[in-house]
């Protein structure tokens, strides 16, 4: 049996698809943190979104995976910044707080 090379102008973008599946598992915090995914590179910037990406929400308090703990450290004192960055992006206080984590840094480009 031979497989078919995929065609990549087949291929779909990952926010089109995380946006049923973070519907259909959990709603209202789901569709909030597919909103923070969509926005974060524009809101933190390059550099810090290439290191890090946004993992979970849990009531207002966002989870940020980052690349290291040397990161980790850093973004500690540049929080009071991102959540100010990314309730302006997002028009509304739905950040809080940030708790950063060492975890996988996908990105969707």
């Amino acid at each position: 049996m031979t497989r078919k090379n995929p065609n990549p102008d087949d291929a779909v973008h990952i926010g089109k698809i995380l946006g049923g599946v973070l519907k259909s598992c959990r709603s209202d915090a789901g569709a909030e943190l597919l909103e923070v995914w969509r926005l974060w590179d524009r809101a933190v910037g390059e550099t810090i979104a290439r290191n890090t990406r946004p993992a979970a929400f849990k009531g207002r308090l966002l989870l940020v995976y980052a690349n290291s703990s040397v990161w980790i450290h850093q973004l500690q004192y540049l929080k009071a910044d991102l959540i100010e960055k990314l309730n302006t992006e997002l028009g509304r206080e739905l950040v809080s707080d940030i708790k950063f984590k060492i975890g996988p840094v996908t990105s969707p480009r």
